[in-house]
């Protein structure tokens, strides 16, 4: 049953693509096929077997490790503030951004990220049938961040048609930073983490060829990244200022996020007895069906999945780590996947403004069509959550 449920989610969610696609005609299914192929080869790979399990063991380790260097540096400078047997998400989960801030900066200083960026994005651009320039900011979003990717293609940013900068922003809001990866190994279980990140790497591109189908002329696609020659300890300093800002930043939205959502859900319990997130579970109860979670579980996910809809990711997962065990483990992995990305309303500002930073007349055209990119990035995560539940 749960195949044929998952076969419908697909067909729905390409469906609801095709549906907004700005060329129908243009759509190509070969590449599209190839990577939903790839896509469940590789969450069978990670997710159902040993080598999956000792290569996620692998990078979670790392991640431990990291962190607990992280810890270090946090425990001196906020040593004693913390109860002892306690806790705080600012010290434990958002600050040790900072430190793998500054690791991304250095293996960048060091031309190591580059290198896999541009390797990684050369093969994808192979298989996506898109342009290299939109392979490499799909694998740089991920390894730099979602605003700071645009920096490094600061060049071309100009130059580039509506349909290109559509794409290079799908991705963008499609995945996540390493940086904060390991902020979010410390709240859902790093196999899905890990398994995420490859997913909605390539559903960003199965989402966009079909939204936005276009082809780039070999001519139009010349691959001339930007590159700042800064020394060392500039370069230190500036990826220290930059994860201490994330975290600051994060941190506010959070207590912003969630201190309104607890003021809506009071104020709606009060006036109709029934909580706003509960409303929102609601509606979102049938794209969890479809997602492969059973309708007993569908309306509190749904509400999980809203929740990170118009708030962010970091007030889901913690929802769902308060709730978590009146879930089962299929629903809790299904979820798990969905969360990790940056696909909520918060980003398309965050998004524009970055662009918008680099060239005031593309940060507009981003501005135009910041719900279409939204309605896009969503469907990535849909999508990769369905591909999960054909292999829990």
């Amino acid at each position: 049953m749960k195949y044929i449920i998952s076969a419908i989610g697909l067909l729905v969610v390409l469906g609801l693509a095709l549906l907004a696609s700005n060329a129908k005609k243009k759509v190509k299914l070969k590449p599209v096929f190839i990577m939903l192929v790839i896509q469940i080869l590789l969450s069978v790979l990670l997710l159902n077997t040993k080598f999956g399990l000792l290569f996620i063991q692998f990078i979670s380790n790392i991640f431990s490790q990291l962190l607990s260097f992280a810890q270090e540096g946090v425990s001196f400078v906020f040593g004693g503030i913390a109860n002892k047997g306690e806790s705080p998400f600012f010290l434990n989960v958002l600050l040790p951004i900072v430190f793998i801030s500054v690791l991304i900066g250095i293996f960048q200083y060091l031309k190591i990220l580059p290198a896999i960026m541009k390797g990684i994005g050369f093969l994808l651009s192979k298989v996506n049938g898109m342009g290299k320039l939109e392979s490499y900011n799909a694998v740089a979003s991920m390894m730099v961040g979602q605003s700071e990717v645009f920096i490094t293609v600061k060049k071309q940013l100009g130059q580039l048609p509506t349909h290109r900068l559509y794409t290079l922003c799908a991705s963008a809001m499609s995945t996540v930073s390493m940086s904060i990866v390991g902020a979010y190994m410390t709240m859902i279980e790093p196999k899905y983490v890990v398994t995420a990140l490859v997913l909605n790497l390539f559903g960003g591109f199965i989402i966009a060829s079909i939204i936005n189908p276009y082809e780039v002329e070999s001519n139009e696609d010349i691959l001339e990244i930007k590159e700042e020659k800064q020394s060392f300890f500039e370069m230190l300093g500036e990826y220290i200022l930059d994860g201490f800002k994330v975290a600051i930043i994060v941190g506010a939205m959070l207590i912003g996020f969630v201190s309104l959502m607890a003021a809506i859900n009071h104020t709606f319990s009060y006036l109709f007895g029934i909580s706003f997130q509960q409303i929102l579970g609601y509606i979102f109860a049938p794209i969890a069906f479809i997602m492969g979670i059973p309708m007993s579980e569908a309306v509190r996910a749904g509400g999980i999945m809203a929740t990170k809809l118009v708030t962010n990711e970091f007030v889901a997962m913690i929802d769902l780590t308060k709730i978590a065990s009146g879930f089962s483990s299929r629903t809790i992995g299904i979820l798990s996947v969905f969360l990790v990305s940056f696909a909520n309303f918060s980003s398309i500002g965050i998004i524009a403004g970055a662009v918008k930073g680099l060239n005031e007349k593309q940060g507009n055209v981003v501005a135009r069509f910041g719900l279409k990119l939204l309605y896009g990035a969503t469907l990535v995560s849909v999508l990769s959550a369905i591909i999960v539940s054909l292999v829990l």
